[in-house]
Order: C-alpha cells, then sequence, then structure tokens
C-alpha cells in the first residue's frame, strides 16, 4: 500500500468512526473521501461486541445486494493474514483506489464494477481483534489471539448481526475468504451448523461456503510447491532432479543435509508478506488441519466453491486439488475449461460431496484481485445453482 492508500485511510478513519455514534449502532454511509458522488450501493457500517470481558469489538461494512437484496445470498467475507483488514477497496468490495502517481493530494477511489455485491449481500469483516478498525478495550484482549477466539467471536458477531438484522435470516448464508481465512472459513461454518443442529437463535440459513487459494495448516499447503515451481519454469530441470533425489518427494522437513540444502535454495526470492496486515500481534494456530472441516461440512450436504489462482505459489492450486482428491468422492462434472467471453477463464471439476474445484488462470495467490471479471462470473454462477 502505497503513501496515496494510506493517506487516504488516514482520512477515512476518523471519517467512519464519527459515523458511529456511542451506542456501537450501525450507520448508513453515503459518501467517503476521494469519491466525489453519493455511493452507488447501500453502505452500512458498525461494530458488534464479542466479548464483554476485554471489551472487544469487532467491525465490519455490509454491502447491500445491488440485485435482489430481498432474495439474493449473504456472504461473510474474510481476509487472509491473520490481520489483514477486509475494508470495501480489496477482492469482493464495492470500491478501488485509482492507481495514479502520488502528487501529495488526496488519491481518489472508484466504483468497482465487479465487485460481488452485484451477486450477493456481504458483510467484510475485520477479524480476528486487532485487524483493521477491530479492537478491545483491555489490553488482554490481544492475548491468547488464536483459531479458536476468531472462530468463536466470529460466530457470537454473526449470532448477534442477524438478530439485529432478521431480514437476511431467511437469506442463503455462505461463509467466505480467502488465504488464511480460507482456513477459519469451514471452521466457522461447522460451528453454525452445530448451533443449527441445536436449533440456537437465531437460526442462520447456512447453505454452505467459498473459499479462495485456502490455507489449511496441512502439510497439503507446502508439498506441492516445489513440483509447481517446476512446472511454471521457476526452478531448474536439474534442481527439481535433486530435490525428488534427496527429499524422495518430502519436501517440508528434509531429513539430510543434501535435501535441506536443495530446499534453501528453493526458497531465495520467492517469499513476500502482505503489506497492508499487522504483524506485531502474536498469533497461535491452533487447528493443525482444516481439512477435517471441509470433510465433515461437505458429506452433510453443506456447498463448497474452492478456487485457486493458478499463478500461486504460496498455496499452490496443486496443493489445494490434493487434500480435495484426497476424499475419494466420485466425480459428477468431470475435469474441462469453464469460460468467459468466449475464452478460456480456468478449469473445474465438481464431486459428488458437493465440493466445486476451479481454477482461475492467470490468477495470484489474492486472485479475486488479480481476476476480478473472472472471479465475479465464476461466483455468481456457482451462488445462482448454474455449472461455471
Amino acid at each position: 500500500m502505497g503513501k496515496a492508500s494510506l493517506l487516504l485511510l488516514s482520512l477515512v478513519v476518523p471519517f467512519v468512526l464519527l459515523l458511529l455514534p456511542v451506542s456501537r449502532s450501525a450507520t448508513v454511509v453515503t459518501h467517503l473521501p476521494g469519491f466525489h458522488d453519493r455511493l452507488p450501493f447501500h453502505l452500512e457500517t458498525g461494530y458488534v461486541s464479542v466479548d464483554e470481558e476485554t471489551g472487544a469489538e469487532l467491525f465490519y461494512y455490509f454491502v447491500e445486494s445491488e440485485r435482489s437484496p430481498d432474495t439474493d445470498p449473504v456472504i461473510l467475507w474474510m481476509t487472509g493474514g491473520p490481520f489483514c483488514s477486509g475494508m470495501i477497496f480489496f477482492e469482493v468490495g464495492p470500491m478501488k483506489f485509482v492507481l495514479a502517481p502520488y502528487n501529495g493530494s488526496l488519491p481518489q477511489l472508484a466504483y468497482n464494477p465487479y465487485s460481488w455485491s452485484k451477486t450477493a449481500s456481504i458483510i467484510l469483516l475485520d477479524s480476528p481483534v486487532g485487524t483493521g478498525f477491530s479492537y478491545a478495550r483491555d489490553v488482554e484482549g490481544y492475548h491468547d489471539i488464536g483459531d479458536f477466539s476468531f472462530s468463536m467471536h466470529v460466530l457470537t458477531f454473526l449470532n448477534k448481526w442477524f438478530t439485529d438484522h432478521p431480514h437476511y435470516q431467511s437469506n442463503p448464508f455462505f461463509v467466505g475468504g480467502s488465504s488464511y481465512a480460507g482456513k477459519m472459513s469451514p471452521i466457522i461454518a461447522q460451528h453454525i451448523s452445530q448451533e443449527i443442529e441445536l436449533g440456537k437463535q437465531p437460526r442462520i440459513n447456512l447453505k454452505g461456503y467459498v473459499v479462495g487459494n485456502p490455507v489449511t495448516g496441512s502439510d497439503y499447503d507446502d508439498n506441492f510447491r516445489v513440483p509447481y515451481a517446476h512446472g511454471v519454469g521457476i526452478i531448474s530441470d536439474q534442481l527439481y532432479e535433486a530435490a525428488i533425489r534427496n527429499c524422495k518427494g518430502s519436501y517440508i522437513r528434509p531429513t539430510d543435509k543434501m535435501c535441506a540444502r536443495v530446499l534453501n535454495t528453493f526458497q531465495n526470492g520467492t517469499t513476500g508478506e502482505f503489506i497492508r496486515c499487522k504483524k506485531s500481534i502474536p498469533y497461535a494456530s491452533e487447528v493443525p488441519s482444516s481439512i477435517k472441516y471441509h470433510f465433515n461440512l461437505t458429506s452433510r450436504g453443506y456447498r463448497a466453491l474452492v478456487f485457486s489462482g493458478d499463478h500461486d505459489l504460496v498455496i499452490p492450486f496443486l496443493s489445494t486439488h490434493a487434500w480435495v482428491r484426497s476424499f475419494n468422492f466420485s466425480v459428477v462434472d468431470d475435469w474441462r475449461a469453464w469460460h468467459l467471453d468466449g475464452q478460456a477463464a480456468g478449469f473445474t471439476i465438481t464431486y459428488a460431496n458437493y465440493i466445486t474445484f476451479a481454477t482461475i488462470k492467470g490468477g495470484g495467490h489474492v486472485s479475486i484481485e488479480h481476476r476480478p471479471k473472472e472471479c465475479l462470473a465464476m461466483a455468481r454462477r456457482w451462488l445462482d445453482n448454474e455449472p461455471l
């Protein structure tokens, strides 16, 4: 994020917070700095208390569907990291920055024509505590943050949000997220499904989940990086052959010096970071693998869209498809290209346990950012129960 973006955020933060009354009730926002007209969509912002003891509050943006809000799905969307702010300027949100050289003036915003609000209402949530505008009044609220508190805070948020927004309780609901939030999405969805089975209120109309380039925490995530890097020409035949010879198919925990040396060579220039994400707050990855949650949910009839940019070295599509295939469910729509505007936009396959796996041609780790038009088309078709 450049200086211009940081300047805009410094203006947006107090602007948004001033709109929120002391009662923390939701507020409709009609204008934003950097966008000269009235917002062409319905935007609501607010805080929801998720932990009375520490005063933890999660901040959200709610963008109502621009199509048929009374019947369209509602999607909770979280970004990765953890501690990456969702905001409305990234991924599925309805605004984007106008890219221009920084000249000291206020950066401009533009309407995103490929916002997922074209097909669904979206709750963009800053979670866990410490992400974006979400905070805790007591410093203890920033201690012991991890997968467990993350998932339970989101569950509390959703129960309170749907209680305050009963109009949307009957709409189909999906949990969604990219990268690390892709790990948390099925965990949160399973918590919701358990509350549904117990008859708890409000009854959230959970239908499934959507994850992009998802982390699982399992060995699948890392073990396909070397084969993928060779397949797309990042590493040489010689280095790949040395990896095969010395590591014997296991590229995560080297058992000898030669394998370790090869993997160290592979790691050079391949590492990056999300600059809009907080790195100073400790986070505990307490769930070693989310794969069992995917299996449990889809085995019980919940739909899942799992998509991957095919230019992602962080979580290669080979890694994601490998754990999807490990469930050994039968194929109902075999591997094929899916198209947009007469061109192949990626490839897809659907399994009998309600999982649709799709690749996004040319997409990176945050494929919605890289291929917004294709990702919107994919989401719209899947949410409308149409084949990709």
